[in-house]
């Protein structure tokens, strides 16, 4: 469920923060406008792994396409010596 509540909300932060708990964001706005999102410090973790992950995936998808691929036997050959 999206939380959108206005910032002056926070003057009763721990209702708002309550919202984090369950692993939802909730999008603070001020002047009718999003500004800041809060989230829970777990969930804040994983969306820097799956960042991480996505990075990485982008490095090997760009060694494929500069360097091309092996074969099965290739790969396994390399990891005999």
């Amino acid at each position: 469920m999206t939380n959108i509540v206005p910032i002056s909300d926070l003057k009763n932060y721990s209702e708002v923060l309550g919202h984090c708990d369950d692993g939802s964001v909730v999008y603070l706005t001020k002047n009718g406008r999003g500004k800041y999102v809060v989230q829970s410090l777990i969930e804040y973790e994983k969306l820097q792994a799956a960042v991480k992950l996505l990075a990485e995936l982008g490095k090997g998808v760009e060694s494929i396409r500069n360097e091309g691929t092996l074969s099965v036997d290739e790969a396994f050959a390399g990891l005999e010596d």
